[in-house]
């Protein structure tokens, strides 16, 4: 028996390592290759998602910036040559022995000569303009009108559109109208034709559909992007005439006036707002509807201005505290505050207390459509005011007055100041409302001394010093007229009794709960 060694862990390693190199070795004794196994690159077959190229080749160069200068006089172009701001004070009001009034005694200062032929730039001071304002706008005419908001051209004394390929070409202000934001520029160029856009059928719109946004952000020059409608019909509180359209595509500052396009390269919208806690986009952006702008601008274009009917009457919301204490079956409509003076409303006879439910019979939704309705309506025409009052119903014709341009909405009288309470006899307690009250010193209504905190009042927002000038459309001068008129209300089976309120910044009504059960 032959004795031999046993083969140790390595030689059996190296051996093996041997066969294993044999193994792939050819016929021919040259080794092959050893190739490592990978698995394929992930791909997935996506369905296609329609691009926005085609709009964005197509109505890129009817797109434009918009450059403004101002007038900005020098600082040191005022009488003395110099122009101080001490938080309001003049330098005359310093203290003589202010170490900047020593300064310029010692050395020259407004009050001396020496500087004057220094800083002075000539007599009255010289204006230069300079940058003010950027935004973005579109041509609307092969000849070169284009339409951008108000906001960016309303200071502007010259105006520089920038097309997307680069050229500069100087414009002229042809109108603006603030209460829609938009204005109309004029480019001339001779006979040069401009590619320009047209404006969508908004009515067709739908939330969810895709539009494209094509503006300026920041200076940057032209510049795309894509969202969808979110919402119709926003107030963002800007004007009566707010009925904005919801857009999350991202909209930044530079994007005023810019045009929202749908797929087929029309125009939707007008942007014009953000919302953004950090002047950033954050998906909230807010486009005037093109059938609002649609109208403005042809009147723009016409004659430079808007010209809109004028009822001239102060409105407010009805709620539904408000329906149910003036007996209406529904929160609708709008009530009227006060009639303006020599106001077209006034003279056909429309009543503080009134609601106004239609205009030549289309129903009234709100203040809002009640203003969008009559500013629809040339100056001159007649149109009947259906009214709903003192339980009924009644209509009244209207000739419309103009309204003119950026007129502000008449404000109240001043309310007088409340009385010092040196008269606590003439003060009486309206338990069941909460308030405490005594006669105005006008002899007009009464004012209130105090508010139960805990009351409807106080939740409605009742406060000392107001004054309560009618009950249910009713005047009063007293607690117990004001007693009398609840006490009916309630035996006509009514829950609540409308009051009118006059504070130093108007009139409101705000109905008030009589149901003592």
């Amino acid at each position: 028996m032959l004795k031999g060694k046993i083969p140790s862990y390595k030689t059996l390693l190296k051996a093996s390592t041997i066969a294993g190199l044999a193994a792939v070795m050819l016929s021919t004794g040259v080794p092959s290759y050893v190739q490592s196994s990978f698995a394929e690159a992930v791909k997935i077959d996506a369905p296609q998602v329609a691009s926005f190229a085609n709009v964005v080749d197509a109505v890129s160069p009817a797109v434009v910036s918009v450059s403004v200068q101002s007038n900005v006089q020098d600082a040191s172009q005022d009488e003395n040559a110099f122009s101080f701001n001490f938080g309001g004070r003049g330098f005359d009001e310093l203290p003589d022995d202010h170490p900047l009034k020593r300064f310029f005694r010692e050395f020259g200062g407004p009050d001396g000569e020496r500087h004057g032929e220094r800083f002075r730039s000539g007599p009255g001071g010289k204006h230069h303009l300079r940058p003010t304002a950027q935004g973005s706008g579109f041509f609307i005419s092969e000849d070169g009108y284009l339409v951008t908001n108000n906001h960016v051209v309303s200071d502007g004394e010259a105006f520089t559109i920038v097309m997307n390929d680069g050229t500069e070409l100087d414009a002229k202000l042809v109108g603006k109208d603030s209460r829609t934001d938009l204005a109309v520029l004029k480019v001339d160029a001779g006979n040069r034709k401009f590619t320009y856009v047209q404006f969508a059928d908004d009515s067709k719109v739908r939330v969810g559909d895709w539009v494209v946004a094509v503006g300026n952000p920041f200076g940057l020059g032209g510049t795309v992007t894509a969202g969808i409608i979110s919402a119709r019909g926003r107030d963002i509180g800007s004007g009566p005439y707010d009925d904005y359209l919801q857009v999350d595509a991202a909209v930044n500052r530079g994007n005023s006036g810019g045009p929202t396009f749908n797929l087929s390269g029309e125009v939707v919208g007008i942007n014009t707002a953000i919302f953004s806690p950090s002047g950033g986009n954050v998906g909230i952006a807010f486009a005037i509807p093109a059938s609002v702008a649609k109208d403005v601008v042809a009147d723009l274009m016409k004659d430079g201005q808007v010209s809109r009917g004028w009822l001239g009457v102060e409105i407010q919301q009805v709620n539904k505290d408000i329906a149910e204490s003036l007996g209406l079956s529904e929160a609708s409509g709008a009530l009227v505050t006060r009639p303006q003076e020599d106001s077209p409303g006034l003279k056909a006879g429309i009543q503080k207390g009134d609601v106004i439910t239609a205009v030549n019979g289309e129903t009234v939704k709100d203040p809002r459509d009640l203003a969008r309705r009559i500013g629809a309506i040339a100056p001159g025409a007649k149109v009947e005011i259906s009214l709903w009052r003192e339980g009924k119903a009644q209509s009244v014709t209207v000739e419309l007055g103009s309204l003119p341009n950026d007129q502000k909405q008449a404000s109240a009288e001043d309310a007088q100041k409340p009385a010092e309470d040196d008269a606590t006899s003439a003060e009486k307690s309206l338990a069941a409302l909460g308030l405490t009250v005594a006669p105005a010193e006008d002899g007009k209504g009464v004012t209130i001394v105090s508010v139960d905190p805990d009351s409807d009042a106080a939740d409605k927002g009742l406060k000392q010093g107001e004054k309560i000038t009618s009950v249910n459309n009713k005047e009063v001068t007293s607690a117990d007229d004001v007693t009398k008129i609840i006490n009916q209300a309630a035996k006509d089976g009514r829950k609540k009794a409308l009051f009118q309120i006059e504070t130093q910044n108007g009139n409101r009504f705000t109905a008030l709960s009589i149901d003592k059960g």
